[in-house]
């Protein structure tokens, strides 16, 4: 793996860093206040090409490799989470997986909206009931003639407010477990779909999260995303790139905190100078850099492996485990090095912890992910 950037690659990096620093980071802690981000930001990252990294310019996208996407993502993280789970579920597991399992009549209908901004989506997987253990989905499509009926609802969906389309799982067949589920892509605007925005949330606030709810959707035949019965292998494959977004997101979020503690380290006077001098400060930003650098690197090799075709889905759980646990130990040690700024939200050090702390948990957790990886070491199944 060759760690240095490609020319093209830092101009998509120092793209996203412009435009974080003057449309994202300035407003950070105000979306948060509000729990709304203001949703123009969509069509600017749109025109910018960020919604279309890596999906071929054919359908709408900007090209590009994972790499680029990681850059961009860790940079949207660094200036606000919120904002990089927009770009991470739009693209990252929606447009991504139409590219991958779509129809050309799918692929023509969605991805050129999605990539530009004009359309949102929203992944459909997690139910109220079902969250780790998502092959006990009960969400179900029911055949009837050219079309498929759909009733049951799923919970904490990012972009769910937000999203002209969601891509859906829910059981088609009588098989047990994962065996029985297909994949479908529904407008929001099908007669039957309800959502609701959810409040009070720990972190994220600025993101729309949502419950659907489906009361006899009737969704085309044509809807469906991938052969019937094989919905679970296209969620896992896009939650396998999913992680490595994260991954990106949660490095992007380690930094800021970095960036914070130094910051704050050398103008915060204690005991007659900055407390950069202090050599326990100085400990508490040494363990945020080198879990920035880790997290960094771990997130980089899973770019390389899927841009060389290669496998990379151990890889990216590796990657997702440590960088949403380092985001966490990051924040947490910025808010040390402020002391009591640290908590309250005119600095930025407790959002970045609030922010963090899901990481751990959406689009598998951290005890999923060790699972994961222990099977795929001892190939044994922990399930």
């Amino acid at each position: 793996m060759n760690l240095e950037l490609s020319e093209e690659q830092e101009a998509v990096r120092r793209l996203a860093r412009e435009f974080t620093e003057r449309e994202i980071a300035p407003y950070a802690a105000e979306w948060d206040r509000a729990e709304s981000v203001d949703r123009a930001v969509v069509r600017k990252l749109g025109d910018l090409g960020f919604l279309g990294l890596t999906v071929p310019e054919e359908y709408g996208g900007s090209g590009g490799d994972h790499l680029a996407y990681v850059l961009v993502t860790e940079e949207l993280g660094r200036g606000d989470s919120a904002v990089r789970g927009i770009v991470s579920v739009s693209l990252g597991l929606v447009a991504k997986t139409i590219a991958a399992w779509g129809t050309e009549e799918q692929k023509r209908e969605w991805l050129p909206r999605l990539c530009s901004g004009e359309a949102l989506g929203c992944f459909g997987l997690t139910e109220p009931g079902t969250g780790s253990d998502a092959g006990s989905l009960t969400t179900r499509a029911v055949r009837e003639g050219d079309a498929y009926v759909v009733s049951g609802s799923k919970m904490f969906i990012t972009n769910g407010t937000w999203a002209d389309v969601v891509l859906l799982f829910a059981r088609t067949g009588e098989e047990p477990g994962h065996r029985g589920i297909s994949a479908f892509l529904v407008p929001t605007d099908t007669p039957g779909l309800t959502r609701r925005e959810v409040h009070g949330k720990l972190g994220l606030r600025g993101q729309a999260t949502a419950e659907l709810a489906f009361d006899g959707v009737e969704v085309p035949a044509s809807a469906m995303l991938g052969p019937a019965g094989k919905g679970f292998s296209v969620a896992m494959s896009a939650l396998a790139k999913g992680r490595m977004s994260v991954a990106a997101g949660c490095v992007g979020i380690a930094q800021a905190a970095l960036d914070a503690a130094v910051s704050y380290a050398a103008q915060r006077e204690q005991f007659g100078k900055p407390i950069a001098h202090h050599q326990l400060v100085q400990e508490l930003i040494a363990d945020i850099s080198v879990d920035v650098d880790a997290a960094r690197l771990l997130t980089w090799r899973v770019a390389d492996l899927v841009d060389r075709g290669q496998p990379f889905a151990t890889e990216s759980s590796t990657a997702k485990l440590f960088a949403s646990e380092a985001a966490v130990r990051a924040a947490s040690n910025a808010l040390q090095v402020h002391g009591g700024y640290g908590y309250i939200d005119e600095y930025p050090a407790g959002k970045l912890l609030r922010d963090a702390r899901v990481m751990t948990l959406y689009e598998g957790t951290s005890q999923i992910q060790k699972l994961l990886i222990g099977r795929a070491r001892t190939g044994v199944s922990a399930f």
